[in-house]
């Protein structure tokens, strides 16, 4: 029998502790952003071609068909300014985020208004339309007065 503490415990209850201790949950580490194998830095490092070689096929085919001259005015807008100096207003739901725009932030229209979207890595390959959703989500509320056609007969307080 094993001793803890000056006082015995038996084989079983040794083992439970020894299982106990060895299960701690140890506090994980961060694990690192890749996209197809490449860091963020080796992603935003490569030439534009080869980013766009690493995208799926849909975003890869609006690059090579061109993009708008609104798409390319905003690509051009983000690569002139500094991530998180400004926020973008932006229609072009459609635009596909690349790595050149992570850690800047845009204001996608809903059709309604402004949606603010902050890129983060992990939205590589998605379209900014996808983040800013156009539909609320509806939450109906209970049955009141006139909500049936025998509630139009209840007397009112």
């Amino acid at each position: 029998m094993a001793q803890k503490g000056g006082r015995q415990r038996s084989a079983g209850a040794a083992r439970r502790a020894a299982r106990k201790a060895k299960s701690v949950i140890e506090v994980r580490k961060k694990k690192e952003f890749t996209y197809r194998g490449k860091t963020l830095e080796e992603l935003q490092a490569l030439p534009f071609e080869e980013q766009i070689e690493m995208l799926p096929s849909r975003v890869r085919r609006i690059f090579r068909r061109g993009l708008t001259a609104e798409q390319h005015k905003l690509l051009e807008n983000v690569r002139r300014a500094e991530a998180g100096a400004v926020t973008f207003r932006t229609h072009r739901r459609e635009m596909p985020i690349l790595p050149e725009m992570v850690g800047h932030t845009f204001g996608v229209y809903t059709g309604r208004e402004f949606k603010s979207v902050t890129i983060v890595p992990e939205m590589i390959g998605h379209y900014l339309g996808e983040f800013a959703l156009t539909r609320k989500v509806v939450s109906h509320g209970g049955v009141g007065v006139g909500a049936t056609r025998s509630s139009k007969f209840m007397p009112l307080k």
